[in-house]
C-alpha cells in the first residue's frame, strides 16, 4: 500500500456496543484519531515523531451503516488536499464485510511543535510521503 493511504481493521467489543446494539458514535470518532496516529507512526520519519504532534480542530462524520458486536469495520485513511498552514485535511472510511462505505469522515488536524505547544505551519519534508 502507497505511504499515502493507511488502513486498520477493527472489530466492535462488548465496550463499543451502545443501546441500539451497534458501534457508538464516539467510537467512530476514537477509531478515527486510531487509525491517523497509526499513519503517522508507520510513514513519518522519527526526527518529525520528536518534533510535531497533532491536535484534531474538526470533524466531519457521515453514518450510512454500522456495525454489531463480533462484527469488523475496515477503514481506510489518506490526505485528500495540500496543507494550508498548519492544517492537513485528512479522509477516513470505514466499509462493512461486504465491502460498503458505512462511515465515512473528513477530518482537519492542525500540527504543533512539541516543545513549545505552538502552531507550526507543514513544512513540505512532513507532508510529502502523505500526499498522493
Amino acid at each position: 500500500m502507497p505511504t499515502n493511504r493507511h488502513a486498520l481493521t477493527f472489530t466492535a467489543g462488548p465496550q463499543h456496543i451502545d443501546e441500539l446494539g451497534h458501534v457508538n458514535n464516539a467510537v467512530w470518532v476514537q477509531w478515527i484519531q486510531d487509525i491517523a496516529v497509526a499513519h503517522w507512526d508507520a510513514v513519518a520519519p522519527q526526527a518529525h515523531r520528536d518534533a510535531y504532534i497533532w491536535v484534531v480542530t474538526r470533524h466531519e462524520i457521515d453514518y450510512r451503516g454500522n456495525v454489531r458486536q463480533g462484527e469488523t469495520a475496515t477503514a481506510e485513511t489518506f490526505i485528500p488536499t495540500l496543507p494550508v498552514g498548519a492544517r492537513f485535511d485528512r479522509k477516513v472510511e470505514f466499509r462493512n464485510a461486504a465491502g460498503k462505505v458505512i462511515v465515512s469522515a473528513l477530518t482537519t488536524w492542525a500540527l504543533l511543535d512539541r516543545i513549545t505547544g505552538r502552531l507550526v505551519r507543514v513544512p513540505a519534508d512532513v507532508a510529502a510521503p502523505f500526499l498522493p
